[in-house]
């Protein structure tokens, strides 16, 4: 049975209130029916206890790495840090498809979601740190990006500086997954009138993200 993560980085509580998880819906309802009886684990990040690079988790990390430490030999406070990135990153990896919503702010995204990818990007576990042979380690999976604007981005002004699409997608094909292209609803604030008509467009192309998604398959390794 394969499984899908669906990671929304959004205050707000669902699909009433928010459109980017109106589009995560349409996805997922799309996705279901290629594959009926896939699994889907739902991460609202902001209902998680999320780990943080604070200075336990600094020193605990270099330890391990560089500095040639073992687990013994970290403090209870570094080990108890070390210990809950590992237990994130397990329930992450131990998925095939993942569908990742948030909104653009400030040309950036939700900073929960850069707390959520720090916790992803752990040596020998999900990467290759070797230089010489530095590649993700989570490949056969595939990922996509459902995002929210307010302006336009696609083109014009704006165009080069959406930096949380192009961090998201760019951390994912650094870990090795496949990404697909990011489905979009943008110009929703400046364009208040033509909401209804933004949404209506931007769930077509989120279903059919869906489809084609579920179509191809996965080899987790």
């Amino acid at each position: 049975m394969a499984k899908l993560l669906y990671v929304t980085a959004t205050p707000k509580p669902d699909s009433k209130f928010s459109k980017g998880m109106q589009l995560g819906e349409a996805f997922i309802e799309a996705f279901k029916q290629e594959q009926p009886d896939v699994e889907i684990t739902h991460m609202h990040l902001y209902d998680m206890d999320i780990p943080t690079i604070d200075m336990d988790m600094l020193y605990a990390r270099a330890k391990l790495s560089f500095m040639g430490k073992t687990m013994d030999e970290l403090s209870e406070e570094e080990r108890t840090q070390i210990k809950a990135m590992h237990a994130l990153a397990d329930r992450f990896i131990d998925n095939d498809y993942y569908v990742f919503v948030s909104p653009i702010w400030n040309l950036g995204s939700p900073a929960i979601l850069k707390s959520f990818m720090d916790n992803l990007f752990i040596a020998g576990k999900t990467f290759d740190p070797d230089p010489g042979n530095r590649r993700g380690l989570l490949t056969g999976r595939k990922a996509i990006h459902l995002q929210t604007r307010g302006g336009i981005y696609s083109e014009g002004p704006l165009k080069d500086f959406n930096f949380g699409d192009q961090y998201l997608t760019t951390a994912l094909g650094f870990l090795g997954m496949e990404v697909l292209d990011t489905v979009y609803a943008e110009g929703v604030d400046h364009f208040p009138k033509e909401v209804p008509a933004i949404m209506a467009a931007a769930k077509e192309k989120a279903a059919a993200a869906a489809h084609e998604m579920a179509r191809g398959k996965v080899a987790v390794e």
